[in-house]
């Protein structure tokens, strides 16, 4: 059975960060939007089985951790949850956001479709709902914001009940006494430190020598270090040869002629662009190896009418960048014009444990691009608020030009990070004079807090130069 067919200025298909920043972006713009969303409630993976969740499930054994530590000022160790429990209480969360983010929808009059769409041509794209049903929505421009999945290895039997994905792993019966995690990317970390949290023994498998290249090397040797402290086996250089699900356990073959045994395997090696079933050889449009679709500097793929966003065009698969890019897109089809202002100095943030973020340039590049720096350092343990909350383990780097006094990087890592890194951020989007080292020096900061830490930074830097 097939409805009338629809027309919109603007059809965007998949409801995360970069459909609904594309969305709200022509919506506010005067343009008739469709949003079409296969799943039975909007907000994408981020919301249901990515980013909402997991930062749910850390949050919570963040607490546990916290009531653990002595001396027991609160009395009596809470119980630890089991793995069910902690998604229980993600699941909350998850249904508020989506109760938010319809609102948003709603609100604008944007038409939210449930079901698949593929291409029928450059302009017309078919939903087809669960009923069996479909419609054909006439549109001027499509905006693809359908995300990414896991990649799956066709030599990994991911349909046996003691191998998981990012996602899968959501739906874990039961809390395991041993996991093994095959990727030592941001999933992989994040899930390697929110399994030892619960007490399970954890074994990461990195591919490559260090954890998480992209990082500033003072802040991965500290992660790497407080993750082994607290009890994760980390495996670098390592690749994989077989994996043997077993009935009681899985056993992962390393080409090094290592097994490491396990109860579960979190697969977290990678993610593959959500477009096989859009149809797009119908369009003439090809998605690389990994499913991911190339576009020009105003995310316009190779057909002008048709833009896409968000992690379904690779790195660097963050929500907060999807948003952004969504919004660049919607500018562009509404405005006809290029609005990258945000695009610059853009910030990371690692919810490990403790966390980690960056904004700008490492130690590393800097010196490969022969630009002269100096390094101003605040360790946590010296800060009155740490010391307060006992949250003491960590630091705030910035990288600053030694005669000019521009900021270049900023690198924490602790409690808060994550945070405390858009204070710098900032100043970093400042031009001139107003992005140095003495916004930091000559302002006031609450205390006691974590942000004084960028005081104390900053006349760390400054001394080193006298």
């Amino acid at each position: 059975m097939s409805h009338p067919d629809q027309s919109y200025d603007v059809v965007v298909i998949g409801s995360g960060p970069g459909g609904e920043g594309a969305a709200m972006k022509c919506a506010k713009g005067g343009k008739s939007v469709c949003i079409v969303e296969r799943q039975p409630s909007v907000g994408g993976a981020c919301t249901h089985t990515a980013t909402i969740p997991s930062k749910t499930l850390r949050q919570v054994i963040q607490r546990i951790v916290e009531r653990r530590r002595p001396p027991a000022v609160f009395g009596a160790h809470d119980p630890v949850p089991s793995f069910p429990d902690l998604t229980r209480a993600a699941a909350s969360v998850i249904e508020r956001q989506v109760e938010l983010r319809q609102g948003f929808y709603d609100r604008n009059r944007v038409r939210v479709l449930h079901g698949t769409a593929s291409f029928s041509s450059p302009t017309t794209v078919r939903v087809e709902h669960s009923d069996g049903s479909s419609v054909l929505l006439h549109a001027g421009v499509v905006v693809i914001a359908t995300g990414s999945r896991p990649y799956h290895s066709p030599d990994v039997p991911f349909d046996h009940p003691r191998i998981f994905d990012a996602e899968s792993i959501l739906r874990l019966p039961e809390t395991p006494s041993s996991v093994t995690v095959y990727g030592a990317g941001v999933i992989g970390c994040e899930y390697a430190s929110i399994c030892r949290g619960l007490g399970v023994k954890v074994n990461l498998i990195n591919m490559r020598d260090k954890l998480l290249s992209f990082l500033d090397d003072e802040i991965i040797d500290a992660l790497s270090y407080h993750l082994s402290d607290q009890g994760v086996v980390i495996r670098h250089n390592e690749q994989i040869e077989r994996v043997e699900a077993r009935e009681r356990d899985v056993v992962v073959h390393l080409q090094s002629g290592k097994r490491v045994k396990s109860d579960v395997l979190l697969w977290a090696n990678g993610r593959t662009g959500n477009t096989d079933a859009l149809g797009l050889e119908q369009i003439g449009l090809q998605p690389d190896q990994r499913g991911n679709i190339p576009v020009n500097e105003a995310y316009q793929t190779a057909l002008p009418t048709i833009y896409a966003v968000g992690d379904v065009i690779g790195a660097p698969c963050l929500a907060s960048a999807a948003y952004d890019q969504g919004r660049f897109a919607g500018t562009h089809i509404v405005e006809g014009r290029l609005s990258h202002k945000l695009v610059r100095n853009m910030p990371t943030g690692i919810y490990t444990t403790p966390e980690v973020s960056s904004v700008g340039r490492t130690e590393r590049e800097l010196t490969a691009s022969r630009v002269p720096f100096e390094v101003g350092r605040a360790h946590f343990r010296h800060l009155a608020r740490a010391q307060i909350t006992g949250q003491t383990v960590g630091m705030l780097k910035l990288l600053f030009h030694p005669e000019t006094l521009e900021l270049l990087g900023i690198h924490a890592f602790g409690d808060q990070a994550s945070e405390i890194i858009h204070i710098g951020q900032a100043i970093m989007t400042q031009e001139g004079a107003a992005n140095t080292l003495n916004y930091f020096v000559d302002t006031t900061f609450n205390y006691p807090t974590m942000a004084e830490a960028y005081r104390v930074a900053a006349l760390n830097g400054l001394n080193r130069l006298s």
